[in-house]
């Protein structure tokens, strides 16, 4: 063993030299290292090469708890020459013997020469692996005027010139010198040494061209050297003559598409592709490799630039159907107000050419509002695993499109790849394709980001970010095909960067030159990229310049076909363009089967079981919190009373649900337990870690899942995320939960393109549930109002036009764009969301629910109120004293929800009962105009008062004032009682809202004077 020790010997002096001096290789090469492998463990004799070993070494001297624990006691008894651990002493010969046949026990000199030369090459390999390095000097701008970041600092440590060698302590005398490779590099194939010369040549044309990777901040090995396998071993981008003239003539569909759109169409807007022409077969080649590897279903998302191409050549939409809707005489149909022709999605069963297997092509409809269709994309695809029963994103998978300004820009991008991970919301990975143009609408990228990528936001969930010149469409759908492959191994979010340019302006009427002068004179110089290519093929004999011509003609005569029977088009159906089609939900015209709704009450013994479970630990040897014992005994209690609080009433109608095999989801922030402490669907175990029960997936041995899942702290996000999930099948409750309903203004782009108006611009139904905690109770500005007034303000019932359909009940429904209720007692919010999968058809529900009322002795309800032919009340009337002698009532008071049990409480301190009526509001739009109309005839000689807690400018009074007056023809007035006009939603004050409370309870019952 005396060559162990004399390697010791020599490798331990010279090694704390090394350390003691300033080494600048040595630094570049070992900062922010560690040897511990996140991804794989490393066995005791993984060492291949003397590099290796030398690694290992000085890794050791830094740090001993750095290496694997094998190495620590290998170094160790080798520096203190003791005896070895009995139980390794083949392993450690072993390692010795390789040490002395690669020459590393020599004379001190030669071994510290040896290991600085080979360490200097590791530095350099590594150098042009790492982030920000390699790519640094790609060449990926199409255009060669910018860097495609915005940092034009090239690394000193890569080989740009022959005089940069020195930075490692190597020469020009050391090029043709042959080194041993470290196992952190394919670039030999199958050579385990090259020479130095070679070694650069290899890493600059593996990271120095047109392709540019970052992928070394990833923090496990396995996936660190699946990326530099597929892209540093030798030949791997190698194309079938076949595969290029496929290449070829994608190519010429995407360009001649615009071309044939611009010829026609010239002063319209279309938003077209023109200068990345490439996304067209880049989309096909993922969608293809997908397809062989598995995937049935592909939803996508982009914004508006080269949709129309991605529609008629990715989905395959008819091209009659896109010409006809540059016809301006062309007609709609009476299905909503429409979209511009650029936002429309479209929903393709077809046959994947390459594969012969069947695909299923979603493009998700969007507002110009750029990149709000992320979440919205992953929500629908989490749903069709979910449906599938595709836990893994084996069958089922996403495609996100972004512009380079949006997509570095948009917070909501962010938001959405934080979800990308978490267990409710992960679709196992995700293809993001970057239209990289190099500038926004009229700003230059030094002026919309602060980072030197517009992707560099991918870097936070450890997406491997894959740069290529879109000029070079060889390397893009290579690109895409690893992409493709790396979703399918890892389930992971990958980035592809089409670095490219825009032909023309933002829109095709726009004049770019008054902002970017160079960059377009640039442009207008540019070669297509269909005729480099074309030209790069007929060289080399891959096809003819018959055949290119051949395939322009083709093409250009399905267009100029397809162009002429879109003229006998003459009407526009919206409907010929759902991206979420329900098969058998509607009937074959896309209408409700019926126009009836059936009671929504269920039975007695339903109900008692419900509450049974609710009240139950259903897991045996499961410790819960003493204070939900109390909890769970208190539901119990009130099963056997046969009377409900808020949060059963909820636990019963979701459990009624699950027992019709109707799946419920509830997601958001703390829903688990509640923002209240009321929910506690979820149990934790108090004396095991991570052990949870859901009680309400025990229900029936035969019942749909409920899944309730806490989310990120997003608004945005998540409810665009459930959006989604809601479009994938309307036979599933979905709720969104904020944690108070101020919150949702973070989502308030989600609520207005999407929600709002997404039937009337899409056709697209739609039943998501926004649980959206509301009322004044002290708690400051921002944990006190819903808004109201926004929600109803954006209802598109008309408040002159009294409705006289003989169902005006459901026509209501059915005609609104989305309905607002404000349930003052449990036994209704049951009824309410009972009632949203019993209509024929799906509406958004807004559900303000309450706060204090949760526990509220007053706001219970009894069994009799939710057993089988009990329904939802729309508007609850007076019962009392009142209603007993209308005639003798001298004022009506309107209201809805918490301020009820204020009212009450105030009119029987006063002794009113008999005077003043109270008839409360439960579903305030659509409005109940047919019963108001019974309560205000009731009463025909009381003054009528609307009463809010919310102030004027806030909640309900502009929104119910002239619906009122309607009813009344005008012949009554609708007086105001509540709060006084403020800026802000509530005071922040206790003493300021206890005192404003009082005052608006005093105005209701002066029954003298309300001017």
């Amino acid at each position: 063993m005396n060559h162990m020790k004399l390697f010791a010997a020599t490798v331990k002096w010279h090694g704390i030299k090394t350390l003691r001096k300033p080494d600048i290789a040595r630094r570049a090469f070992f900062h922010g290292q560690r040897y511990v492998s996140s991804g794989t463990s490393e066995p005791f004799l993984s060492g291949s090469n003397s590099n290796y070993v030398e690694e290992m070494y000085y890794a050791w001297l830094e740090n001993p708890q750095s290496v694997h624990k094998s190495w620590d006691l290998f170094f160790r008894n080798a520096n203190a020459g003791q005896t070895y651990d009995p139980h390794l002493p083949d392993q450690l010969e072993r390692k010795a013997s390789f040490l002395q046949s690669h020459g590393l026990a020599q004379t001190p000199g030669k071994a510290e020469k040896l290991v600085e030369d080979h360490l200097a090459v590791q530095s350099l390999i590594r150098a042009y692996q790492v982030s920000i390095r390699g790519h640094h000097v790609a060449q990926l701008d199409p255009l060669g005027i910018l860097d495609a970041d915005l940092d034009s600092f090239v690394p000193s440590d890569l080989i740009t010139t022959i005089d940069k060698l020195g930075f490692y302590g190597l020469h020009e005398s050391d090029l043709d010198k042959v080194f041993q490779l470290p196992t952190t590099t394919f670039i030999g194939g199958n050579e385990n040494s090259l020479s130095l010369r070679e070694i650069i040549k290899r890493l600059e044309n593996t990271y120095c061209q047109h392709i540019g990777l970052e992928f070394m901040f990833i923090n496990d090995v396995e996936q660190c050297q699946w990326i530099r396998q597929k892209f540093e071993t030798p030949g791997v981008m190698k194309f079938t003559n076949e595969e290029k003239r496929t290449l070829l003539a994608r190519l010429v569909r995407s360009m001649r598409f615009e071309d044939f759109l611009a010829r026609k169409w010239s002063s319209e807007k279309r938003f077209g592709l023109e200068g990345c022409e490439v996304m067209i077969p880049a989309l096909k080649t993922i969608i293809d490799k997908s397809s062989e590897m598995g995937i049935e279903y592909v939803i996508m998302g982009m914004p508006h630039r080269g949709r129309l191409n991605v529609l008629a050549n990715v989905i395959r939409k008819e091209l009659e159907q896109i010409f006809c809707q540059f016809d301006p005489k062309l007609e709609a149909a009476d299905e909503g107000s429409g979209d511009v022709k650029y936002h429309l999605g479209m929903y393709h069963e077809r046959i994947n050419r390459a594969t012969n297997k069947k695909i299923t092509l979603s493009l998700m409809a969007n507002p110009s509002h750029l990149e709000a269709v992320d979440p919205v994309v992953q929500g629908k695809t989490k749903a069709e695993q979910f449906y599938r029963g595709d836990t893994a994103g084996k069958k089922v998978m996403s495609i996100l499109l972004h512009g380079d300004a949006a997509f570095a820009g948009q917070g909501v991008v962010y938001e959405t790849f934080h979800l990308s991970d978490l267990p409710s919301y992960t679709t196992n990975g995700t293809i993001h394709v970057v239209v990289n143009n190099q500038i926004g609408f009229t700003t230059d990228p030094r002026m919309a980001r602060s980072s030197p990528y517009p992707t560099d936001v991918a870097r936070v969930v450890n997406a491997p970010i894959f740069h290529v010149n879109a000029d070079d469409p060889e390397a893009v759908m290579y690109v895409c095909s690893v992409a493709a492959e790396w979703r399918n191994t890892f389930n992971k979010d990958v980035v592809v960067d089409l670095v490219c340019y825009r032909r023309r302006g933002h829109n095709e009427m726009d004049e770019p030159m008054f902002t970017q002068p160079l960059m377009y004179k640039q442009i207008h110089k540019q070669v297509p990229v269909l005729k480099k290519y074309a030209d790069k093929l007929i060289a080399d004999g891959t096809v003819t310049l018959q055949e290119f011509e051949e395939e322009i003609a083709k093409y250009d005569r399905i267009c100029e076909e397809a162009y002429t029977r879109s003229k006998d088009n003459k009407i526009l159906h919206i409907k010929h363009w759902l991206d979420s089609p329900w098969p058998g939900f509607f009937n074959v015209d896309g209408e409700p089967k019926s126009m009836s709704c059936p009671p929504t009450g269920i039975s007695e013994d339903l109900l008692t079981h419900i509450g049974n479970v609710a009240s139950s630990v259903p897991v045996k040897d499961f410790k819960i919190h003493a204070g939900l014992s109390r909890i769970l005994r208190a539901r119990l209690e009130m099963t056997k009373n046969r009377v409900v609080d808020w949060a059963l009433a909820e636990y019963m109608a979701f459990g009624s649900f699950l027992k019709e095999g109707i799946h419920v989801r509830l997601s958001g922030q703390d829903v688990e337990r509640g923002t209240f402490s009321h929910r506690h669907h979820v149990l934790h175990d108090q004396e095991v870690d991570k052990r949870t029960c859901v009680p309400m997936n025990h229900l029936w041995e035969q019942q749909a899942p409920y899944t309730v899942c806490n989310s990120s702290l997003s608004e945005y996000g998540v409810l665009g995320f459930e959006l989604g999930f809601a479009m994938a099948s309307p036979n599933a409750l979905v709720c969104w939960e904020a944690q108070f309903g101020d919150f949702h203004n973070t989502a308030q782009c989600i609520i207005d393109q999407f929600i709002s108006s997404g039937q009337a611009k899409w056709v697209r139904h739609n039943g998501i549930v926004l649980l959206l905690p509301h009322g004044m109770e002290g708690m400051g500005p921002e944990h006190s109002s819903a808004r109201p007034e926004r929600f109803l303000q954006m209802s598109n019932d008309d408040s002159d036009a009294y409705p006289v359909s003989r169902f005006v009940k459901i026509s209501q429904l059915y005609e609104c764009n989305w309905i607002v209720v404000n349930c003052s007692t449990p036994a209704n919010y049951f009824h309410v969301l009972r009632r949203q999968i019993l209509l024929p058809f799906r509406k958004p529900l807004i559900i303000l629910t309450p706060k204090s009322l949760l526990r509220h002795p007053e706001a219970k309800s009894s069994f009799d109120e939710m057993v089988s032919g009990t329904t939802f009340q729309r508007v609850i009337p007076e019962n009392g004293l009142a209603a007993q002698a209308p005639h003798e009532v001298k004022r009506v008071i309107f209201c809805t929800g918490k301020v009820y049990y204020d009212l009450v409480k105030e009119r029987k301190n006063q002794d009113l009962e008999k005077q003043v009526a109270i008839t409360r509001l439960e579903q305030i739009s659509p409005f109940p105009f047919d019963l108001l109309k019974e309560e205000l005839d009731k009463y025909p000689g009381a003054d009528l008062v609307w009463c809010q807690e919310e102030h004027k400018n806030s909640g309900y009074y502009d929104y119910v004032k002239p619906r009122f007056r309607t009813i009344v023809n005008h012949t009554r007035p609708i007086w105001y009682v509540g709060r006084e006009p403020a800026a802000a939603a509530a005071t922040g004050n206790k003493n300021t809202h206890l005192v404003s409370l009082r005052r608006f309870l005093d105005t209701a019952f002066n029954l003298e004077n309300l001017a």
